[in-house]
């Protein structure tokens, strides 16, 4: 927690230098495709909207901005890789929440996200479905508490990663359900998803712009959500909180980062193209329409916010007695 706490003052610094080097930046950033990194593979929620952003900062930026996906670890195999690449603006990463996750679930890190990370924007936030295979004979998240306390350690959830936010969130709804089930985690969303629709696995907690066209398609049953509000996509669904779990209200939210000492110049564009692309009226009513809601910060904006999700999910795990590998 505290780690990530300590990463925000530099970003404050670097932003108040920003004013009088910007025209700098302009000239000469960036003259070259740029790569963001992403922790995840392809086909997911998260690596859906990174694309259609990806290609509205290329829109704006003049140079290709291009997508790779680094699966595994959840995302710290992307983090490190952004971590040690050069501090010159031309690798980013596409992060999720796994970012403040991470220090909870692993003892040894082979990379500081506080220290060796730096805070462009905050990008999106998603409400998270829980959804069941169309065999699991539950139509209602009631029944499926019960289903879950029938049979109990013989059902089998999904995951993108261990201590990514959909493990973590399924953990929080079998706390609230008092039930108990199987972790399989995998290397990201599409695959976790995919097995959900193969019957492989029961249960998914996953990202509303991944979950909701399935639904949609009812190649699965969604029972609940854990946005504070129904959705709007899907208005029959019922929350968490409206059901079993009140006050409960949980997102998969994502961002950029840059490797430690990159340029304040260079952070400060990329920002302030990063909010304008989100902005842009076909990528929001496309980020909307698939439920995700569009954030958008300065540096020191997202680092506050990172330090503020890094301390509560900290008390989370304290409580639930969860402690790192």
């Amino acid at each position: 927690m505290i780690r990530i706490g300590r990463s925000c003052i530099s970003v404050i610094a670097l932003w108040a230098l920003t004013v009088s080097g910007i025209a700098l930046a302009d000239d000469v950033y960036p003259n070259k495709p740029i790569r963001v990194v992403i922790g995840f593979s392809a086909g997911g929620g998260t690596d859906m909207v990174l694309r259609s952003l990806a290609g509205k900062m290329t829109e704006l930026l003049g140079v290709q901005v291009l997508v790779e996906n680094r699966p595994g670890a959840n995302g710290n195999i992307a983090g490190e890789l952004v971590a040690k690449s050069p501090a010159d603006g031309y690798t980013l990463l596409y992060n999720t929440s796994s970012v403040v996750l991470s220090q909870y679930f692993y003892s040894k890190l082979a990379y500081d996200p506080g220290k060796d990370l730096m805070p462009v924007a905050l990008t999106i936030n998603s409400p998270l479905v829980i959804a069941v295979h169309p065999g699991v004979p539950a139509n209602t998240i009631q029944e499926f508490v019960a289903y879950l306390k029938a049979n109990p350690g013989k059902v089998n959830y999904s995951a993108a990663g261990a201590g990514n936010i959909t493990h973590v969130a399924a953990l929080h709804f079998l706390l609230a359900a008092d039930a108990q089930a199987t972790h399989v985690p995998y290397k990201g969303e599409a695959q976790a998803l995919a097995d959900l629709m193969g019957g492989q696995v029961q249960f998914y907690v996953g990202t509303s712009p991944a979950m909701v066209p399935q639904v949609k398609a009812k190649t699965i049953r969604g029972l609940a959500v854990t946005s504070a509000k129904r959705m709007n996509a899907v208005p029959d669904i019922p929350t968490l909180a409206e059901t079993i779990a009140p006050g409960t209200e949980l997102g998969s939210w994502s961002g950029v980062m840059a490797p430690a000492k990159t340029p304040a110049v260079v952070i400060a564009k990329l920002s302030a193209v990063i909010n304008r692309a989100l902005q842009d009226p076909d990528l929001k009513a496309k980020i909307e329409a698939s439920s995700a809601e569009v954030r958008g910060s300065t540096p020191e904006q997202y680092a506050t916010f990172l330090r503020a999700e890094s301390e509560r999910w900290g008390t989370v795990f304290k409580r639930a007695g969860l402690k790192p590998d």
